[in-house]
């Protein structure tokens, strides 16, 4: 079982606060999927619970501290697709996927055969099979995206933090990409945190949502809860009609010409 937990986180870069009183819990196998406007404090959240940021309060896996844990626990503990990844463009498919490997290689080690069929297994998974020696300079910006969320699936780690994961992708590798975490943390007790702009994705995947508004959470619960003419009114200045499809899935449809 692992635990993700956020209390009175805090971020702020220089006078701007950019998250306030933050508070959460969330156990294995839970998707908690952050949303909001531009600027709300999504990416901040997860850049704390990634230990890429500096901020206050407290921020922790099983307890522990982190700011506390070295960069191989939490690369054991923590895996995170960035919005705006570095790409290193002279590097192969294969080598930039094995980085998510690293925190299990010895130092001056090698990957082993269980490694290799890991990388080899996510590759299959997100379309990838086929590109292995392709440099990441000939890959389209879809290719890439799913290329980012492979190298994180492949540290194996019980956190996985997606920033936008399915921004760059066309809609038939947006719902392959979210099946195979929605299937991964279901199979094993993956921790998921998610900050999307699409409402719709958001609340067809995740067991609850997270709205957020100039750095605070101001809505929460399930997208039935959340996903409300009212909040998309008020927080997104939208005018948005909210269907309920028989499956229970909560659809947001913006209402052409409108705005408030």
């Amino acid at each position: 079982m692992t635990v993700l937990g956020f209390c009175n986180l805090r971020v702020t870069y220089g006078e701007r606060v950019a998250v306030e009183s933050y508070n959460d819990i969330l156990h294995s196998g839970e998707w908690v999927c952050v949303i909001g406007p531009n600027g709300a404090g999504k990416s901040s959240v997860l850049r704390a619970a990634a230990g890429l940021i500096a901020y206050s309060g407290s921020v922790a896996v099983d307890q522990k501290e982190i700011p506390a844990t070295s960069a191989r626990w939490r690369a054991r503990h923590i895996a995170f697709v960035p919005q705006s990844p570095l790409i290193p463009l002279d590097m192969t498919v294969e080598e930039y996927v094995f980085l998510g490997r690293n925190p299990y290689i010895p130092y001056f080690g090698v990957e082993t055969v269980s490694d290799r069929e890991i990388v080899s297994d996510v590759l299959h998974s997100l379309d990838l099979a086929g590109f292995e020696r392709r440099f990441l300079a000939t890959l389209s910006g879809g290719e890439i995206q799913r290329l980012v969320i492979a190298r994180a699936l492949a540290q194996q780690a019980p956190v996985l933090l997606l920033d936008e994961p399915t921004s760059a992708l066309d809609i038939g590798h947006q719902q392959h990409a979210l099946e195979l975490v929605d299937r991964l943390r279901r199979e094993r007790g993956l921790t998921v945190v998610s900050a999307m702009h699409d409402l719709t994705l958001a609340g067809m995947y995740a067991d609850r949502l997270v709205l957020m508004h100039e750095g605070r959470c101001v809505a929460h619960g399930t997208a039935a809860d959340v996903l409300r003419p009212e909040n998309l009114s008020k927080y997104y200045g939208v005018s948005a009609r909210v269907h309920r499809e028989p499956d229970g899935t909560i659809v947001v449809i913006p209402n052409r010409g409108e705005r408030n």
